[in-house]
């Protein structure tokens, strides 16, 4: 048989090679592609733009199933919408959007008030999304992006009294914002801006100072300011400074509006500072001073019968963490309240006047406990076998109702508030899957979600959250998208994607790998995953991609593997260590150029980084094993690669551009297989494309490559033999 001639497939444009040394620990190293480090330079800029017309050029004949994929996310999404507003004082507090606009507009309603004097505990909502009756408008995102590529916030804070609003913005993705004051009673927004401020303020109790966070030249939050309304912002003052380059500096509001409090934390230590809020010019007090690997947070509560403690979550003698109590006055001297278990990781804990809300994880499930005053608890139930629970917008202290969000893989995203009193749920409301025209409405009985368990070669059983349409055969034959992440003891938790439904009904599997170095199975699995056991996240994913193939529920050949950031180094290890068990590999900003971004201190967040992987540059064994794993240092010749596709913006401050496109461009020079493909956001940061309507169109580029990439390795194995 005579087998039909190929089309020629374009060539990946070539990159210069400049080789520099790097010598460490008597080990030298030849890079050829540092100078891409360079964004200024006219030449790395050319060779983005050529990768990028190179992806287009070899996924040319996919606009069809772009535009398809992004009508169907466009199509099963209600545009203009309204979330779940929630009670602070005589305010409720929304964010709608609006059908043909990409930005959320930010909304504020009067609470009413009956004849009685009791206020309507009813959230004013809209089926339709249409504004409530009263609406006013605290911010527009789409007039403050105007026609801008790019746009984000990183404020949004009402004062106490609800008179003012500290917001900030950002238009190119470095994360750097502009903070401004805006006055809700005149609508006036006030002339003196902040520039440079990071993520984070808080008002004092009054009003009258609100307090901002700065990052410093490597993007590091490491100074707390003060600003007074009304006066210059160039006579604002630092009153924290944080000098440890390995710690983070935040800056918050207790829930019970009585207390600001800054944390400083590294990926091991915390310690945290209280000023009274009706003393914003005061000085700062230390709750327990910073012990290497002590880690705590703190919240303020004070009871309906003037009951007045501090919640401390810790972590001395208690690897899952505790739940304690201590006095104002001896803020260091800490009660145990709820003892630690070992099956059992305490995540955060929220104060109110009658109760505490608890948020934990077990059994590699989310899961929220009310601890009321009078000393009694009940858990919140679902009967799913896989979601994810967890704390809502609760911004009133008193009440009595808890906010709460729910998804799971079959199930959108869901509201519920819940009496903390009698346990009683409420659903406020379920995000709706609108039908698309011609076909049936959506329906969570049409899909299965289970969870599996997948072996590994050290005898750790690795949980799997998976989801198919229940007509999809488990026969080998589907296509699969397998998704993990894995470090910083960040959970890849359940959750439901209307994007994903354009794979699901199309045939595919969607599955998570729940993978040491994430926090699933509480900080044990976190520590088995990190430093000097790092491969046992990237062993753990193949093991999961084997046990997928082997069970029937795919094919190597046609076993997707996804990651971002932290997931994309994952991405790049797994590339290198088995090839064979995956048919493409999606890297989202990938963290691929690990080895030499750790060893460079001036580079933005590197020094804060050595508490997870490792410090190479001061020590060989962590020098030595990081090069064992860095995908660029490992790409190898020898093997054949799958096609990879990696995605990266310009402006990310996180994982520079540099790291994907020195990987692509070694790949391209140095393996066999692929195609090898960049695709780079040239006005865009960490998170991507900022506008709705830009992010679906993004995602259906992506989707439609895995879909093609998938369906072209069905036909190979459905094609005759010659």
């Amino acid at each position: 048989m005579t087998s039909e001639p190929k089309t020629p497939q374009p060539e990946p444009p070539a990159a210069k090679r400049i080789p520099v040394e790097r010598t460490h620990h008597g080990d030298t190293v030849i890079d050829d592609y540092t100078w891409l480090a360079d964004k200024e330079n006219p030449d790395t800029i050319a060779f983005l733009e050529a990768q990028n017309a190179y992806t287009e050029a070899v996924t040319q004949g996919q606009d069809e199933l772009r535009a398809a994929i992004f009508d169907e996310i466009k199509g099963r999404t209600q545009e203009t919408d309204l979330s779940v507003p929630s009670r602070k004082g005589d305010w409720w507090y929304y964010a709608r959007t609006v059908e043909g606009k990409q930005y959320r507009v930010y909304c504020r309603c009067a609470v009413n008030y009956g004849a009685d004097g009791s206020a309507d505990e009813r959230p004013p909502m809209t089926e339709d999304g249409s504004p409530p009756e009263g609406e006013q408008i605290l911010l527009d995102g789409n007039e403050l992006a105007g026609d801008g590529a790019f746009f984000s916030m990183g404020a949004n804070d009402v004062s106490p009294d609800a008179t003012k609003l500290a917001f900030s913005t950002n238009y190119t993705g470095d994360e750097r914002f502009t903070l401004r004051i805006k006055d809700l009673v005149t609508g006036e927004v006030a002339a003196d801006e902040i520039e440079n401020t990071h993520y984070g303020t808080a008002w004092s109790l009054d009003g009258s100072a609100l307090f901002y966070v700065r990052a410093d030249e490597a993007w590091r939050p490491y100074q707390v300011w003060r600003h007074l309304v009304g006066t210059p912002s160039e006579q604002d003052q630092v009153v924290f400074t944080e000098t440890d380059d390995r710690f983070f500096v935040s800056v918050a509001l207790s829930r019970s509006q009585r207390y600001l409090m800054i944390s400083t934390d590294s990926k091991l230590t915390s310690e945290a500072w209280l000023l009274d809020a009706a003393g914003p010019t005061g000085e700062f007090t230390v709750v327990a001073p910073r012990r290497q690997g002590l880690e705590y947070s703190v919240d303020h509560q004070v009871t309906s019968d003037g009951t007045e403690r501090l919640l401390i979550l810790h972590n001395d003698g208690a690897l899952n963490f505790e739940l304690a109590t201590a006095s104002l006055d001896r803020p260091g001297d800490w009660t145990p309240l709820v003892p630690h278990r070992a099956d059992t990781r305490l995540l955060n804990v929220g104060a109110f006047a009658d109760h505490a809300v608890l948020y934990y994880r077990k059994d590699g499930l989310t899961g929220l406990r009310f601890l009321r005053v009078d000393g009694t608890s009940h858990d919140v139930d679902f009967d799913e076998p896989v979601y994810t629970v967890g704390p809502g917008s609760n911004p009133d202290y008193a009440s009595r109702l808890f906010r709460l969000g729910y998804v799971s893989m079959v199930t959108p995203d869901s509201v519920y508030d819940c009496d903390t009193v009698t346990g009683e749920l409420t659903l406020l409301k379920r995000q709706p899957v609108l039908t698309l025209p011609g076909q049936q409405p959506y329906r969570t009985e049409d899909y299965e979600q289970v969870r599996l368990w997948a072996p590994t070669p050290d005898g750790t059983q690795v949980p799997i959250s998976l989801v198919r349409r229940k007509d999809v055969p488990a026969d080998g034959s589907a296509p699969l998208l397998l998704y993990g992440y894995g470090s910083y003891e960040i959970s890849s938790d359940p959750y439901f994607a209307v994007p994903r439904l354009s794979l699901l009904d199309r045939g595919f599997i969607f599955a998570i790998a729940h993978i040491r170095g994430g926090g699933e199975l509480g900080r044990r699995w976190y520590d088995d995953g990190k430093l000097l056991n790092k491969r046992n996240t990237f062993l753990d994913f193949i093991a999961c991609a084997k046990y997928l193939s082997e069970s029937g529920w795919t094919a190597p050949d046609r076993l997707i593997a996804r990651g971002g950031s932290a997931g994309g180094l994952l991405m790049g290890a797994v590339a290198n260590l088995a090839p064979e068990a995956f048919g493409a590999i999606v890297a989202n900003v990938p963290f691929v150029d690990a080895l030499d971004t750790i060893l460079d201190p001036s580079l933005p967040l590197t020094v804060t980084e050595w508490e997870e992987w490792g410090d190479p540059l001061h020590d060989p064994a962590y020098y030595s094993y990081m090069k064992s794993y860095s995908p660029y240092e490992n790409i190898s010749a020898d093997v054949a690669y799958p096609p990879i596709l990696a995605v990266t913006s310009l402006n990310d401050t996180r994982v520079r551009f540099t790291e994907p496109a020195k990987w692509i461009a070694k790949l391209q020079a140095v393996a066999t297989g692929g195609p090898f493909l960049l695709k780079t956001e040239m006005i865009a940061g960490h998170g991507g494309r900022s506008g709705r309507y830009d992010a679906w169109r993004e995602e259906a580029v992506v989707l439609g490559w895995m879909i093609t990439t998938a369906a072209r390795a069905a036909q190979a194995d459905a094609a005759p033999v010659s």
